[in-house]
């Protein structure tokens, strides 16, 4: 990553080339080996400030990119927007003013309406990182995901990968898709015929039933959340219904195992909605390995974002 230049913010996957997509993958390599020592923190942030913006709930996301900045050693501030002005009608940009005074080093900002990083970059002199807006992206998990990806199979091209569930919704069945694409795979989806949207790129093939979908042989299959926070309309008729038609059954669990087939997830999953209790003890479950790869990943970004002053750990 030394020889590439740095950018101030991390705002989609688009934006990003395919070597700075690489880059980052690479420089999260050494960070997940922090894990295995004792002393899990480097100095590479030392001194800079990060505050996290929070306009929808989040529990994973956030507190993996707190620990990922604490095992940087910079200074973390968690802004509460539920107890600040923001709740007395105080405006985006008004906060954001407000927060430049505070000399921040990054935003790391997580909003219910598309494009509001975006704005907020142009604002600020801060880098911005998106967490997550509307439907549009979520680039830090397309890393993560495309992290995973290669960490087990060695390689993404190629690879076949299924996202199932609530296309239409789904900021991280768009950006997944997107990186997983540049890198060389395949990736095809699955879900109802409301929530599959028609608009979706061309070379995004959609399947019509499972059994279609399990003779195109995928390497992995990745479940996205069911978000009904995000359905204005019922897009179909119960859980208990999406479960017998999109969700990983105790019988589709059998021929997952039986084909060894990985399973992804984004979390928080709902057990018995887009999979059985089983599939979580799974060997080839990388649900929890994507955890823990979001906190290698996310320290990677941070240093990406960094101008070059403190070299890669070990």
């Amino acid at each position: 990553m030394t020889d590439q230049p740095r950018r101030k913010d991390l705002l989609d996957i688009q934006s990003l080339s395919v070597d700075e997509v690489n880059g980052i993958l690479d420089a999260a390599v050494p960070f997940k080996d922090l894990f295995k020592r004792s002393v899990k923190k480097v100095p590479t942030l030392k001194g800079k400030q990060v505050l996290t913006l929070f306009y929808e709930p989040s529990t994973r996301t956030k507190s993996s990119f707190e620990i990922a900045a604490k095992r940087l050693s910079a200074d973390v501030t968690n802004f509460s927007v539920s107890t600040s002005s923001v709740v007395k009608g105080e405006s985006v940009l008004d906060t954001i003013d407000t927060l430049q005074a505070m000399r921040t080093d990054y935003v790391i900002i997580r909003h219910q309406m598309s494009g509001v990083p975006e704005m907020i970059a142009r604002h600020t002199d801060a880098s911005v990182i998106n967490a997550g807006d509307g439907y549009h992206a979520h680039p830090t998990q397309a890393l993560l995901d495309a992290y995973t990806v290669r960490e087990t199979f060695g390689e993404i091209a190629g690879r076949r990968i299924l996202i199932v569930g609530d296309i239409k919704h789904s900021r991280v069945a768009r950006s997944t898709s997107r990186i997983l694409k540049m890198l060389g795979a395949d990736v095809r989806v699955f879900g109802p015929g409301t929530l599959v949207p028609d608009d979706r790129p061309e070379w995004l093939q959609a399947f019509a039933n499972w059994d279609a979908a399990f003779a195109w042989k995928p390497d992995a299959i990745y479940l996205l959340r069911v978000q009904r926070e995000r359905q204005d309309d019922q897009f179909f008729p119960s859980v208990q219904e999406y479960h017998k038609f999109f969700g990983i059954t105790a019988q589709r669990f059998a021929r997952v195992r039986d084909e060894g087939i990985y399973i992804m997830h984004p979390g928080p999953v709902n057990r018995g909605v887009e999979l059985v209790d089983a599939v979580m003890d799974y060997d080839r479950s990388l649900i929890n390995q994507q955890v823990e790869n979001g906190i290698a990943t996310r320290m990677a970004v941070l240093y990406w974002l960094k101008p070059q002053s403190t070299p890669l750990p070990g």
